[in-house]
Formats: C-alpha cells, sequence, structure tokens
C-alpha cells in the first residue's frame, strides 16, 4: 500500500501526525512523508517584501524537520520517502497523491489551538475530505 503522510511542515504538525495511535496499523509498505510550507503572505501583497533569508530560514528548519521525521518513520520500520513543497495544502496534498499513486493519505488533527489545528480545521480539512484522489484518514487525538 502506498501511503502520503502529510504534514504543515512544523513541528506540531508533524508531532500531531505522528502521535495518530493508526500509524502502527498501517502496513510498512512505501510511505511518503509530506511537509506542506504555507506561502508566505507577504508574496501575496503587491507592496510586500519577505526577505529571501527569511524563507531559507523556513526552508531550512522544514528541512530539517522533514529529515528527523523521516528517520522517525525508518525507526518504526517504515521505508520512507521526504517531499516539502510550498503552497495551498489541499491542491499539494492532492497533486503529490495522485503523482505517486498514493492509496491512503494520512493526516493528523490536534484537538489544540496550534497552528497545525486551525490549518486542519479551516478550509484545508473539507476541501482534503471532496478533492482527495485516494482514501484519507484523519487521526484526531
Amino acid at each position: 500500500m502506498r501511503i502520503l503522510m502529510a504534514y504543515d511542515s512544523t513541528t506540531e504538525g508533524q508531532r500531531a501526525l505522528f502521535a495518530a495511535p493508526e500509524i502502527a496499523l498501517l502496513p510498512h509498505d512505501e510511505t511518503h512523508l509530506l511537509a506542506v510550507l504555507p506561502m508566505p503572505a507577504g508574496l501575496f501583497l503587491a507592496e510586500g517584501y519577505v526577505p529571501g533569508e527569511i524563507i531559507d530560514q523556513e526552508k531550512a528548519h522544514a528541512r530539517a524537520l522533514l529529515d528527523a521525521g523521516i528517520a522517525e518513520l525508518v525507526r518504526r520500520g517504515f521505508p520512507a520517502s521526504a517531499h516539502m513543497t510550498w503552497g495551498e495544502p489541499v491542491e499539494e496534498i492532492c497533486k503529490f497523491a495522485a503523482e505517486l499513486r498514493i492509496e491512503l493519505v494520512l493526516v493528523g488533527h490536534p484537538r489544540a489551538t496550534s497552528f497545525a489545528a486551525r490549518w486542519w480545521r479551516g478550509w484545508v480539512g473539507s476541501s482534503l475530505l471532496e478533492q482527495s484522489p485516494c482514501s484519507l484518514l484523519v487521526s484526531v487525538y
């Protein structure tokens, strides 16, 4: 089974994903970990400017976290591949799921009020349910 585990590129988001008890029940076949970084708000403003150093720092932090996530999945016995992208979460998750011929997308949803929770509760949750090209597992804890 091809599995895509997706989160919002934050420590809290990855923690929520890995806290899912369902992970232990998943087949240990082909696993992909996807970190979706949000587009910096300043890029959408006509006069907004986001310095390249800030974007580079965010990217480096997200990459380090993604690498740590891959190490954790391997420790748990999953053969895992890392993917990182910028953009709208639903579009990126669905794009990767289709390209990789994913059979199951797993996202974690904490009940806390963290950014990860808002990421899921907002437009991401309902849109992902409607647009996912495969089965979707949402782990709530």
